[in-house]
């Protein structure tokens, strides 16, 4: 079957961050975003008809989700895709990602800890541990020394992986992994794992699950979604793996009552499901057109600023991390310029903690990406000159 990704989809009016939100918040209605890390199509047709095939039965009571067939679905996607073997007894539920991490950065550490992330970070990150009062620890992404150095304080308690890497999209290598691992072990921290956007690596790079890597028992979780690579994150619904018993017994108590969140969203499992049994073949398609997205956009830069090495494709995601340094561009006032001349908005750098860079998302059809690429390459040379 042959997936239609062209097509463009109006969805102004239904409360869309990108499309609704931020135009109010410019002034701008006829605004273009390239910013929050959602794609513009259609979740998969298998996805969409489960939806539908359970609305029509019309009732939507409590439910429990490991009777909802999710925990095989996820350990025969992980078997299949991944090649890691996922214990059903293992997987834990929650609302979201972010969700999750709160809940257990609230397990194992206390207000003041630190916490080491790679820097550039992910927006979602900041906003969490900032506002649970645990301090960031950034490392620069590839930086060894910086990483054992903050892992190495008595008071850092968590490495906290994104992974794939946003806003970057650097898919880490196992080698790397396991030194995470073994940096972890050796001065007691415990590892969070985010992974939402492992199923978007492109051909030539491997995801390796931190479950693959990770001592079994040990204190680490992995946390994710399907929400992101089939783009349906408007449904909620996010799981994990807990590798200790005692932590993942303590994390569903503080889920199921401290939250009150022991019945989840029946449709946000229902798409889950849908998608780790049906939705593997539109899921290659998509990667391969979004990789479309991502050439054309390396393509204009180096034709308009030949050896200026601006970008580079990411190894896994829709997501393109551009460095402005070189052209001596401020990110800030690039997307001001965007939004005032072309109507156009990207994210500014600043967002993930690195002036002189933007992420500008690529998870569109290929008009509107070329729509903003020659956008972006008009005012990036106005700007530069």
């Amino acid at each position: 079957m042959t997936y239609d990704f062209d097509t463009p989809v109006d969805i102004r009016g239904t409360g869309s961050f990108q499309w609704d939100v931020l135009p109010a918040a410019y002034g701008v209605p006829d605004l273009i975003p390239f910013t929050i890390s959602d794609m513009d199509f259609r979740s998969p047709p298998e996805v969409l008809e489960a939806l539908q095939r359970r609305i029509a039965r019309g009732v939507f009571g409590y439910t429990d989700w490991r009777y909802t067939g999710f925990p095989e679905a996820v350990r025969d996607w992980y078997g299949a895709r991944h090649g890691v073997a996922v214990d059903p007894e293992a997987l834990v539920y929650g609302p979201s990602v972010v969700n999750e991490l709160a809940q257990l950065l609230r397990i194992w550490t206390r207000p003041g800890d630190g916490v080491v992330v790679h820097t550039p970070t992910y927006d979602g990150f900041i906003k969490a541990l900032t506002g649970l009062g645990r301090e960031l620890r950034g490392v620069p992404v590839g930086d060894a020394e910086a990483l054992e150095r903050e892992l190495a304080r008595p008071d850092s308690r968590v490495l906290l992986l994104c992974s794939p890497h946003n806003p970057t999209g650097r898919v880490w290598t196992e080698t790397e992994l396991k030194g995470f691992a073994a940096l972890a072990e050796a001065h007691g921290a415990a590892v969070i794992s985010d992974e939402i956007h492992a199923d978007l690596a492109h051909d030539g790079h491997r995801h390796v699950p931190w479950l693959s890597v990770a001592r079994p028992g040990g204190r680490w979780a992995l946390i994710t979604s399907a929400s992101k690579a089939f783009n349906f994150p408007a449904l909620t619904g996010a799981y994990g793996v807990i590798g200790d018993p005692d932590d993942r017994a303590a994390f569903v108590g503080r889920m199921e009552r401290g939250e009150g969140l022991g019945s989840p969203a029946a449709l946000a499992l229902t798409a889950h499901v849908a998608a780790y049994r049906h939705g593997a073949a539109w899921l290659d398609q998509l990667r391969g057109y979004v990789v479309g997205n991502l050439r054309l956009l390396a393509d204009r830069l180096e034709d308009a600023f030949p050896g200026r090495a601006l970008y580079a494709p990411p190894q896994a995601g829709y997501l393109a991390w551009l460095d402005l340094r070189p052209l001596g561009v401020d990110d800030e006032a690039l997307n001001d310029a965007l939004i005032a001349d072309e109507r156009v908005a990207v994210r500014p750098g600043a967002v993930y903690g690195a002036k002189g860079h933007v992420r500008v998302n690529l998870g569109c059809p290929r008009a509107k990406a070329e729509r903003g690429i020659d956008a972006l390459t008009r005012t990036l040379t106005r700007l530069a000159s």
